[in-house]
């Protein structure tokens, strides 16, 4: 069996500071010696980033749905066997979706550390800790901390609001120090923050001084069981786009591809890189192409490989920006057209909101393979669909699915651990 002290962090909301508390809180137990393994609730890429810069250590998805709950507990199982705190951090607000934040704290047995931005708040604060904790009785519930908080006297305020029966953490002072950048589909990335190591310290520093400077009960795990996969991918050179335009990837993907047999490489088209020599297959992720078109665009060494790759009927499975990448050209929302690579028919333009968000699942001839769609872009394409996947908790048509020669694309980012044989046809160039 495999205990370990472990907190799950939450909000009433998104933009609450869940993501700079947790990160402080790592960082904060990272400096007393101590081996801090975080995970992050739900479908993300961005605030993973930064928590692994504060933990020290690869941020793993859990998710009831996408992950699955026993593959959930077996992550928990395994961090617990060689860690000293476990940190969970929410998506959105405690009760938001399906499954919630509050579904897996509860399946879990985590409890719960309530983040509540205190800005233009007073004794309401009371009732909205009072709801939280409340609001469904068999959730574990450890505590609240108040964020953005104007002075000592509103702090006092503040605690004074909570029922005797809620724990009082401590507080934060409104600090744009600590406060992390955000653009549109999340906090700017970890390695485009140049002060984020000094921001960590100052959270680490402020929250050393509330209650959460301990660490808080551990909790029971089970144990983990290990996963015997045979080598589908053995033998098979996988190249990566890796870089500030090609960065949304899950760390559970890659370990399941090394898992499977598969040797991996890593390049950059923004540095203009070719693609690693003796590349049997090539994965082109997502991430913010549309920010870097100009400088992909102009990388004709990347751009050769690529193409060379593809001419040569080698696989390549390209998400989200990646499948951006192929197009024929790339549109923002000013109307500046910047040409792709020109593999894939189309074109695509930059929308001001998002246009697609959600759970998705695509069925194949090997089962289902979970996993989520978020992109502010629509696709402008005259290539037929292979295949559609379907949303999670609507009847409406998900993400299309396209083949063309060696090459699969979608906007659907994928959880391949989820479904090991779908994820080795993928890279085989199969049917699926």
């Amino acid at each position: 069996m495999s205990a370990c002290p472990a907190l799950f962090i939450s909000a009433p909301a998104s933009g609450q500071g869940k993501t700079t508390i947790t990160a402080g809180l790592a960082r904060h137990h990272r400096r007393l010696g101590r081996r801090v393994r975080v995970f992050k609730t739900g479908p993300d890429f961005l605030d993973p980033m930064i928590l692994a810069r504060a933990s020290g250590a690869p941020v793993l998805s859990l998710d009831l749905w996408m992950v699955g709950e026993s593959a959930c507990r077996n992550l928990l199982a395994q961090a617990a066997r060689e860690a000293d705190l476990i940190l969970i951090e929410g998506v959105m607000g405690l009760f938001d979706g399906t499954p919630s934040s509050a579904d897996l704290a509860t399946a879990l047995g985590v409890p719960v550390l309530a983040v509540i931005s205190a800005q233009a708040m007073a004794q309401t604060f009371g009732a909205l800790a009072f709801g939280l904790a409340r609001f469904q009785p068999q959730l574990p519930f450890h505590g609240v901390l108040a964020n953005r908080v104007g002075s000592a006297r509103h702090a006092q305020m503040l605690e004074e609001s909570l029922t005797p029966e809620l724990r009082w953490c401590g507080h934060i002072c409104a600090s744009e120090e600590i406060t992390l950048p955000d653009r549109h589909l999340g906090l700017h990335q970890a390695d485009e923050i140049a002060d984020l190591e000094t921001r960590l310290e100052l959270a680490a520093d402020i929250l050393a001084a509330t209650a959460l400077a301990g660490l808080p009960p551990p909790v029971e795990f089970g144990t983990p069981i290990p996963e015997a996969l045979p080598p589908l991918l053995g033998g098979k050179h996988i190249a990566i786009a890796r870089d500030a335009a090609f960065s949304f990837i899950y760390p559970a993907n890659l370990a399941l591809l090394e898992a499977l047999g598969a040797r991996l490489s890593y390049f950059s088209p923004l540095a203009d890189d070719p693609l690693p020599a003796g590349a049997d297959a090539l994965y082109l992720p997502g991430g913010y192409p549309e920010l870097h078109a100009a400088a992909l665009a102009g990388n004709e060494t990347s751009a050769a490989s690529i193409r060379a790759h593809v001419a040569a009927d080698k696989p390549l499975v390209a998400e989200c920006g990646g499948m951006l990448y192929l197009l024929e050209t790339l549109i923002d929302a000013q109307g500046t057209r910047t040409p792709m690579l020109g593999l894939l028919p189309g074109h695509a333009t930059m929308q001001k909101r998002f246009t697609s968000l959600g759970m998705q699942q695509l069925d194949g001839l090997h089962g289902p393979l979970t996993g989520h769609t978020f992109h502010y872009s629509k696709l402008d394409t005259p290539l037929a669909p292979l295949r559609w996947a379907s949303r999670a908790h609507s009847d409406a048509p998900g993400e299309a699915v396209f083949r063309a020669g060696s090459l699969v694309a979608t906007y659907m980012h994928a959880y391949w651990p989820s479904n090991p044989a779908f994820t080795a046809a993928l890279f085989h160039g199969e049917a699926f």
